[in-house]
């Protein structure tokens, strides 16, 4: 059953404090505050302390003291979560555990294609790693230069990779864990079949921290590519991007490894807020379409297959125009443009944003409906629905009408997404595709989720941790909810 939480008093902090170090522990308001508040503003907290762990057996003493003395746990990697779950209520009474300075990569063994990296190290640390080794570690996010391995792996990230090689959870072959009570579980297997009974990795993959903490993972590695095509091409509807998307991967296979849609209301925000950004193309367009094509062997040829893709859909009237880059540097501010489209929305005021999935056959049919019916609630804001087209995941974001009070629009937030997602889920969708739920989503979860589903995730959860402590009312209700917490 769970138990009361305990306050947390000098004589309790005193206790983490001798665990490992106090030159490991923040306890200032100032020191705290970064921890305390993700990078929206949208979910902010307080703590009495901050512990930054710096190894696996730090981990277990600290969650067994935690345990012993009923302290609650909010573990947190990059704080670059979207949903809240890395965030503490503005009690002051949860204790946030950095794995930042759990930061090594233990072995990458290029000849089996395998990483066994620690829940602290920086997606893009172990991108570089990969690629100095002649691997691609292919997990690639709009925030990889600050969202940590622990922080992917606890909210199965997905990113612009997913069409080709899957969530963060398809590229996992064992994980290290700290549960509740402080004991290790140690799965860190690098084998690429196993049938030993249950795979019990997938448990703590995608359960924000609600389970017990990850300090370690072994991923899969891949051959780097001999070749990458990026082109962007412009099309008139969402129908006619589904059509490119459908002709592309036809001629290319398991070789398309990104398909991202754009709409020019995105580009001109990015044009207009993103350092470098400019327009692509010659004349704007309502709709752009980002294609990546990789190339594993050198007997294809990579600038031939894309050309020949873009021939065959202008002849067939899908795209109007296109451009392909010419340089390494090119293809890549073609992507930065993609990565920075969520973050520049903040310079044009508030953003309701919705992280959701439908059948990729139905983004255009969820667009024809989703955007006229946001345009009649709130006249005059303004749609930026972007994302990974080529696996069903929209970033379904709207920007606030010109002029309009921030606070105002930002205040009908429940009012819209719940317009939203009932399109959604009317359309055999998901609500959260890749950023989680949880406090942002958690009271949304049991009406569009199975009696069943929710009642087995409920004893799992009791199962792991019996007294509630492991990020408490993220993802589900803890029994003993902190009124506060509402109020975030």
């Amino acid at each position: 059953m769970p138990v009361e939480p305990t306050r947390l008093d000098s004589r309790i902090l005193d206790q983490f404090k001798a665990l490992i170090g106090a030159q490991n522990c923040l306890t200032a308001s100032t020191d705290t505050a970064p921890y305390c508040r993700e990078w929206r503003d949208k979910f902010f907290g307080k703590t009495a302390l901050v512990l930054k762990p710096g190894s696996t057996e730090e981990v277990s003493a600290v969650m067994k003291l935690a345990y012993e003395l009923n302290c609650m746990i909010v573990p947190q990697g990059g704080n670059t979560g979207l949903v809240g779950a890395q965030t503490p209520d503005i009690g002051g009474n949860q204790i946030i555990l950095s794995t930042e300075r759990l930061n090594r990569i233990r072995t990458l063994d290029a000849d089996s294609n395998v990483a066994i990296v620690e829940a602290g190290v920086v997606l893009e640390q172990l991108q570089t790693a990969a690629e100095e080794a002649n691997r691609l570690f292919p997990l690639a996010l709009g925030a990889q230069g600050s969202c940590q391995i622990g922080g992917n792996l606890s909210t199965n990230a997905g990113g612009t990779s997913v069409l080709s090689y899957g969530n963060t959870r398809d590229m996992v072959l064992g994980i290290e864990v700290v549960l509740p009570d402080g004991r290790i579980m140690n799965s860190l297997r690098t084998l690429r079949k196993d049938n030993t009974g249950y795979d019990l990795k997938h448990l703590f993959i995608g359960a924000e921290g609600t389970l017990g903490i990850i300090t370690a993972a072994s991923l899969k590695l891949y051959p780097r590519p001999k070749d990458q095509q990026v082109a962007i091409f412009a099309v008139g509807t969402p129908e006619k991007a589904f059509s490119l998307f459908a002709l592309a991967r036809d001629h290319s296979g398991s070789m398309l490894t990104g398909f991202e849609l754009m709409p020019r209301m995105g580009v001109e925000f990015a044009i207009k807020h993103a350092p470098g950004a400019r327009d692509v193309l010659d004349a704007p367009y309502p709709w752009y379409c980002l294609l990546e094509i990789s190339i594993g062997s050198p007997a294809v040829d990579g600038r031939a297959l894309i050309e020949a893709i873009f021939e065959e859909a202008f002849e067939a009237g899908f795209v109007e125009d296109a451009v392909l880059a010419e340089t390494t540097q090119q293809a890549a501010d073609f992507w930065r443009l993609r990565h920075g489209m969520s973050e520049v929305q903040k310079h044009e005021g508030g953003s309701i944003k919705h992280d959701i999935s439908v059948p990729v056959s139905s983004i255009p049919a969820f667009l024809a409906r989703a955007l006229p019916a946001c345009e009649e609630a709130i006249p005059g804001c303004r749609p930026v629905p972007f994302g990974h087209m080529g696996d069903g995941n929209l970033h379904f974001n709207i920007s606030q009408p010109i002029g309009a009070d921030r606070e105002a629009f930002l205040a009908r937030w429940e009012e819209i997404s719940t317009m939203v997602h009932a399109i959604v889920i009317d359309m055999g969708g998901s609500i959260s595709a890749e950023h989680g739920i949880g406090t942002l989503k958690r009271d949304e979860l049991p009406a569009v989720k199975d009696p069943v589903e929710m009642d087995i995730m409920r004893q799992i959860k009791e199962l792991f941790d019996p007294k509630g402590l492991m990020n408490p009312d993220k993802l589900l209700k803890s029994a003993y909810s902190s009124k506060e917490d509402q109020d975030q």
